[in-house]
């Protein structure tokens, strides 16, 4: 489950995601260099080879580490995109194509501008389709997908269902959980709708009651999910990292237990069979003309026990994670020690949250200031490695009695952590 959000003003478009993943499952935030006069016949995604291009933009990822695509991004060019997994009657129970991240990723190396990037992802999805097993335990987890598209000049939703897809412009705010949105009216769409268009005749087609299936959109609360988030981007007067990232830890209802919190949550804390999706990582991008995207990312699991902090295209910050590197020590599973200590003690999420926002103050000041990237990210930094060094001092305290204290620590033990 995830959420994905854009608001679009006169020359400048804010973008936020949140990730939402099976807990446990990595999360790295990496930077993926620009490439030029590559000479490779082919490029291996997760599970296909498909044609390369000599010509790729550098990008910001926050991907699952065990797959090549990435769950959201953003390019050197200033296109950024997130996706949604959607439950469609077309969803291929086996065999294997291009994941929904897998052309995420591949529209933000080959496309300029959020149109050329919708080309890109439609031109691969109609080639050679959508597919695989996408769930980093459950292996039976398939999907298709939607995806928000945009730079700081338009904003797309792209949704799909097989190789179908429909497109519509983004006017205002707009927003997408994991249920098909767009229906009867949509600005592009895939010649080989035409013959569901026809078979509709004088009824208007409607893509999202053409495809769309009911339980996993009723059990994910999909539909309430995206209503909370353009309820949310309504209020917003003037767009700010601070509104976004509020936006973003938006929890159905008030209170402090997250074993009584639900599908509902933007911000979502996983709690068993019936909510097995937990937010492992969240991005904010602003994109105006004429300048240089600014990224805030978590790199860590749940937006409302993270701190935001600002990422550029290099390797300056401390949250930017190789490729290829050992997960086990990447930011996000040192963090993860302090989100499950969170969870369940409520001293210590109060006090993780007091010093989380006065840094996040201090981060943004410091940005609005003009200083670095890689200067702010010291202080970022230093609040990692303290809260770090807290949560090693006790390990969480789980009730036996408790089915919630009961799942999240047989987690623990799977993660070793």
């Amino acid at each position: 489950m995830c959420d994905t959000q854009i608001i679009k003003k006169s020359g400048e478009t804010w973008f936020a995601k949140n990730s939402d993943r099976e807990p446990g499952e990595a999360q790295i935030v990496c930077f993926i260099p620009p490439v030029s006069a590559d000479r490779s016949k082919e490029v291996r995604t997760t599970y296909i080879s498909i044609p390369q291009v000599p010509e790729r933009f550098g990008m910001i990822l926050s991907k699952p580490a065990w797959i090549w695509g990435a769950e959201i991004g953003v390019n050197e060019r200033g296109v950024a995109i997130g996706n949604e997994a959607v439950f469609t009657r077309l969803v291929a129970r086996k065999g294997s194509a291009l994941l929904g991240m897998d052309l995420l990723r591949l529209g933000l190396e080959r496309g300029a501008t959020a149109r050329q990037a919708l080309n890109v992802i439609t031109a691969l999805l109609e080639a050679h389709g959508q597919g695989g097993a996408a769930g980093y335990r459950d292996k039976s987890f398939r999907y298709d997908n939607s995806f928000i598209i945009a730079d700081s000049n338009e904003g797309w939703v792209l949704e799909t269902a097989g190789r179908h897809w429909v497109a519509k412009r983004v006017d205002g705010c707009a927003a997408i959980s994991n249920a098909l949105s767009i229906g009867a009216e949509f600005d592009l769409s895939s010649e080989s709708l035409s013959g569901h268009i026809e078979t509709a005749g004088d009824l208007a087609f409607n893509f999202a009651r053409r495809f769309d299936t009911r339980f996993m959109k009723l059990m994910g609360r999909a539909s309430e999910r995206r209503r909370a988030s353009l309820d949310s981007l309504a209020a917003i007067e003037e767009p700010s990292v601070a509104a976004l990232a509020a936006s973003l830890r938006r929890h159905h209802c008030d209170g402090e237990e997250f074993s009584r919190f639900s599908n509902r949550d933007l911000c979502m804390h996983a709690a068993g069979i019936t909510r097995p999706s937990q937010t492992c990582g969240s991005m904010i991008v602003r994109l105006a003309t004429g300048a240089v995207p600014r990224v805030w990312v978590t790199g860590t699991s749940a937006p409302c026990l993270s701190l935001f902090q600002p990422v550029d295209f290099s390797t300056a910050s401390g949250l930017v994670f190789p490729v290829d590197g050992e997960v086990r020590q990447s930011p996000w599973f040192r963090f993860e020690r302090v989100h499950r200590r969170a969870l369940h003690d409520r001293d210590f999420r109060t006090q993780l949250r007091e010093d989380r926002d006065r840094v996040e103050r201090q981060l943004m000041d410091a940005m609005e200031a003009g200083r670095g990237v890689a200067a702010v990210s010291e202080i970022a930094e230093s609040w990692h490695q303290r809260w770090s060094a807290r949560a090693a001092q006790c390990a969480p305290d789980y009730r036996w009695y408790s089915a919630y204290d009961r799942y999240w620590k047989k987690l623990s033990r799977l993660d070793a952590l």
